[in-house]
C-alpha cells in the first residue's frame, strides 16, 4: 500500500487553520510548532533546530495517512510577546517551542523532550 504521508508548513495560526480545515480529522495529523528560520534559514531556536530530525524520523513510522504540520510561530521577538497568537489560542495553547502534538488528541511534547527519540515515536504511534 502506497503511503501518503504529507509535510505542510504554515507561517502562521490563520494559514495553521486553514490547512486543518482542509484535512480528514479521521487520518492522523501532527504539528511541530518551531521558531521561525532566520537569516541563515535555521530556527533561532536551538531545541528546535535539534528536535527536526528526530521528528523527521519519527513521522516516517507514523500511520500511512498522515500529515505533519511544520508550524513556524514568528521570530524570536514576537514568540516571546505574551499575546503571541499561538500562545492566546483556545486551539493550540502552545506556551514552548519545540512543540509537537497529536492533533485531536492529549498526545504532546515540549522543548527538548522533542529531541527524545523514544518520545517522538510514541507521539507517532497508532
Amino acid at each position: 500500500m502506497a503511503s501518503s504521508r504529507k509535510i505542510i508548513t504554515v507561517n502562521n495560526c490563520a494559514a495553521l487553520k486553514k490547512e486543518l480545515s482542509g484535512l480528514n480529522l479521521k487520518d492522523s495529523i501532527y504539528i511541530l510548532f518551531s521558531g521561525s528560520p532566520n537569516n541563515k534559514g535555521d530556527s533561532w531556536c536551538p531545541d528546535c533546530v535539534k528536535a527536526y530530525p528526530v521528528v523527521n524520523k519519527g513521522f516516517e513510522k507514523s500511520p500511512t495517512k498522515s500529515t505533519l504540520i511544520y508550524c513556524l510561530v514568528g521570530d524570536k521577538l514576537s514568540w516571546r510577546d505574551p499575546n503571541n497568537e499561538f500562545r492566546t489560542d483556545p486551539q493550540f495553547f502552545v506556551k514552548r517551542v519545540p512543540t509537537l502534538l497529536k492533533f485531536g488528541s492529549p498526545k504532546r511534547l515540549e522543548e527538548e523532550k522533542c529531541c527524545k527519540d523514544d518520545l517522538v515515536e510514541m507521539i507517532f504511534e497508532e
